[in-house]
Order: structure tokens, then C-alpha cells, then sequence
């Protein structure tokens, strides 16, 4: 080689510097080995006393190095894919000890104070799930009675009247007595009284899930019970002539058969203006830090780290869900009819999905959280699968049965010890189990809820 070229060699040699050290124990002790990209010369003495190994490579052997650790990359790459694993939540299980989900989630304590408007059919039933246990595993019932509950004998918050501050159990008439971190039964959204019962501070939240889909699942569930849904054959009958069946003037019960999620915010289902409509998706995205999409659970779960949560914390099964044979699949243009029969529902939808999309771009992807949902499963579940109303053979774990769907629930393996099965029976307890048994710890002075039809 030439001399300047040589020389060139040398220097970069010389910038290198670079030393690359690992950990191991060996004869009982430990060691420092240290692999060296050395500048020419003779080599430098170890300084360090418990370092014995020390090696140098010239040029060859750094090409060499640099090639293994490339073919060892790939290789990971190419194992992941085989076995179907995110290379993502393997680095996370290898850097992480316990497993962090989320970036960001120890550089801050937990925010319980929590308000998330559960709208109807929209998987909302898994978010308060997660929501009743968080309360329920951080001790928040027992030590700061902090989860708003419906009064006396109501199920709901005052759903589908607008809510009032006394529909909570504990609250007095005209109490401003901030007093509860966790507010998740169903209500119908209205700020001025809401401020009444939650902090300042508190966080809200929601979920919203395409509107066919929602307006399907509202048919097979409240027909029987929704004025416009009682004299038709068929969802797509109606979707057909909706104003032969729809008469607001009928009362809150038709607030199902029409932008039911318009409705659950507070504000007119019936086609207000168009700049109306506007300035409504404006108030609810300032209002709420962060709306979840039904159609995409796992990473909407991922958006929790707002809360600082464990993985554990936000970990769920899917809960209030129908067997496949009680759900109808509307015909294409029953879709995009009853996407116009909504479509106040469908522009929050298509709103809120787009800054969702740009959200979850940000976050990690939800592999870990799938990764522990199915260790759960297998830990706690029965065949690992849902179950038939009828094949659930705890009555205490038997969802409420709505119009004509078969609502799934679970049964719990045999032989748990009882801190796996504590854990396991708050995963699967359906909401108004759920509900009644938060009630009973938090107001032991009280009347229990009567949810003895559940069982019937």
C-alpha cells in the first residue's frame, strides 16, 4: 500500500478509539473482556485490576467483526419472522426488567383521576373493566371513596336524561365537594354537572366504534325496546324508510335508533346545521385528550400511557361481546344508507380516527400487550376461549343477556391458588357485577344493588 495511503489508514485507525466491553463471570469471578479497534503501535497496559483479556484487530479483522454483527441482525430479523414475533417487544423484554410497555410510563405516577364517557356498543365495556379494576387493585374504593357510582337502586348514571351531580351515590343536592378520581358508567355527557363530582385535573376519554357496525349491534340488542326498531323485519327494512319507524317525538328511547353517539355528548341527534356540527367536533376534541377507536383495541390500548399505567393496569379481555351468530351483516347498500341515516355519527367517527391514526404512528406497537393477554388467557381461562351463555357454569359470571343477542362470558380454570384467581375473577366479571361489588365495598352502610335478574 502507499504511504499515503497508509497513513490515511493510520489516522482513521487513530479516530476510531473504539472499545466495546461485556460482563461475564468466569473461574468465580467476574471479568472485563475487552475487544479494541487499536491506534499502531505497541499496546497500551490494562489499567483496570480485575480486566485480564485484552485483544486488537487491524483493518481485516474490523471488517470482519462488522460483518458478523450485521449477519447476527439479520438473522434475529429473519427468526422473528418465522416465529411470528415483533422484534420491537423482544428488544423491550430483553431491556426491560419488569417489561415496560410503554416509553415514558415510570418518569411519572399514575393519573387517577379518570372521567370516560362509555358510550353504548362500542366496546366500552372492556375500557371499564379496566378502569373498575385499576380503582379496585390500587386500593382507591376502600381508602379515598373515589369512584362515582349510581345512586340507590339506578344501574346507569342517569342515562339517557342528561347527568346531574345526584345521580351519584354520595353526592348531596348542591354539593361542589370534589371527592371522586374514577367516573366510567354509562351517562349522557354534560360538563357543567360532571365538573361538580370529578377534579380539575381529571382526564377524559371515550370510545367511539364505526356507526354501521354500532347501529347493527343497537338493532339485534334494543329492539324490543326502541320504538323505531319494533315493527320492522330487518335492520336493512328499516335502514329502507327509516322516517316510516322514526318519530323523536316518541321520547330518549329513540336516541338508539339515530346517532346514539352524537347523543351520549350531549347534543341533538336530528341534523343540526352544518355549522353546528363544526363547532360541536371542535368542543369535543378539546374536551377529550384522547378518544379511542373500537375497530382498533390493542392500539388504542397503547394510547394509554397518557395515564402511566402497567402493563397490567391496561391488559383486558374482550367482555359484553356477541356470538357471531347474533350478528347480522347488512347488505352494501344497507351500510351506505345507514352510514346517511347517521351521519352526524359518522363525521365524529371519521373526525376522531384521523388524529387517532396520527397518535398510534407515535406509539409502540401493541405486540407486548398481545403477547401478555395471551399469557393471561391461558393462566386464567377455561380452553382459553369465551363462552355461550350457557356453558358459563358461574352465575356470578354470567353477562346480562340484552334483546336478542348472546352476550360471552367466560369460565375460570379449576384449581387456582387465590391471589391468580382474585386476579383472574376482576378480568372477567362482568360490568354490572362489577359495578355492585364496588358499591357494596365503597357504601357497606347501604342497601346492595339488586342485580338478582342477572341470574335468573
Amino acid at each position: 500500500m502507499p504511504q499515503s495511503s497508509r497513513g490515511g489508514v493510520q489516522g482513521s485507525r487513530k479516530k476510531l478509539g473504539l472499545s466495546l466491553s461485556f460482563w461475564f463471570l468466569g473461574s468465580g469471578a467476574e471479568e472485563v473482556c475487552s475487544l479494541m479497534i487499536c491506534p499502531p503501535g505497541p499496546p497500551q497496559a490494562d489499567t483496570q485490576q480485575v480486566c485480564t483479556r485484552s485483544y486488537c484487530m487491524d483493518d481485516g479483522g474490523v471488517r470482519c467483526f462488522w460483518a458478523i454483527a450485521v449477519l447476527l441482525v439479520l438473522t434475529l430479523f429473519l427468526l422473528a419472522g418465522l416465529l411470528h414475533v415483533d422484534v420491537t417487544v423482544f428488544l423491550l423484554s430483553w431491556l426491560c426488567s419488569p417489561p415496560c410497555l410503554f416509553r415514558g410510563q415510570a418518569e411519572a405516577p399514575p393519573i387517577t383521576n379518570v372521567m370516560f364517557l362509555k358510550m353504548h356498543k362500542t366496546a366500552s365495556s372492556t375500557v371499564l373493566n379496566i378502569l373498575l379494576r385499576f380503582a379496585e387493585t390500587h386500593n382507591l374504593p376502600v381508602a379515598n371513596l373515589s369512584v362515582a357510582l349510581p345512586a340507590g337502586s339506578r344501574l346507569h348514571l342517569g342515562y339517557p336524561w342528561l347527568f346531574r351531580a345526584r345521580y351519584v351515590e354520595g353526592m348531596k343536592q348542591d354539593s361542589v365537594q370534589q371527592r371522586f378520581s374514577v367516573m366510567c358508567n354509562h351517562l349522557r355527557f354534560n360538563p357543567p354537572e360532571l365538573q361538580k363530582v370529578m377534579p380539575n385535573d381529571t382526564l377524559y376519554f371515550s370510545i367511539l366504534r364505526n356507526p354501521v357496525f354500532q347501529l347493527e349491534s343497537s338493532f339485534i340488542c334494543y329492539r324490543g325496546y326502541v320504538p323505531a326498531f319494533r315493527g320492522t323485519a330487518s335492520l336493512d327494512a328499516f335502514l329502507a324508510s327509516p322516517l316510516t319507524y322514526y318519530n323523536r317525538r316518541l321520547g330518549l328511547r329513540t336516541s338508539y335508533a339515530r346517532n346514539n353517539m352524537w347523543f351520549h355528548l350531549g347534543l341533538d341527534p336530528d341534523a343540526p346545521s352544518e355549522e353546528s356540527v363544526r363547532a360541536r367536533l371542535a368542543e369535543a376534541e378539546q374536551r377529550f385528550q384522547l378518544v379511542l377507536i373500537a375497530e382498533h383495541s390493542d392500539e388504542s390500548m397503547v394510547l394509554l400511557p397518557r395515564l402511566h399505567w402497567s402493563l397490567d393496569d391496561v391488559v383486558s379481555f374482550r367482555l359484553n361481546s356477541r356470538s357471531q351468530r347474533s350478528v347480522t351483516n347488512l347488505t352494501l347498500q344497507g351500510q351506505e344508507r345507514a352510514k346517511r341515516w347517521c351521519a352526524l355519527d359518522w363525521r365524529l367517527y371519521q373526525h376522531f380516527k384521523r388524529s387517532f391514526r396520527a397518535q398510534v404512528r407515535a406509539e409502540l406497537s401493541p405486540g407486548h400487550l398481545r403477547s401478555r393477554r395471551h399469557e393471561l388467557m391461558a393462566l386464567c381461562l377455561q380452553d382459553g376461549w369465551p363462552k355461550d351463555k350457557r356453558q358459563i357454569t358461574d352465575r356470578r359470571l354470567r353477562p346480562y343477556q340484552s334483546g336478542e343477542a348472546n352476550i360471552l362470558g367466560y369460565n375460570l380454570r379449576q384449581g387456582l391458588d387465590n391471589q391468580t384467581l382474585q386476579v383472574c375473577q376482576r378480568m372477567v366479571t362482568p360490568e354490572l357485577q362489577y359495578m355492585a361489588h364496588l358499591y357494596a365495598l365503597q357504601f357497606p352502610e347501604k342497601p346492595p344493588k339488586d342485580i338478582s335478574f342477572l341470574e335468573a
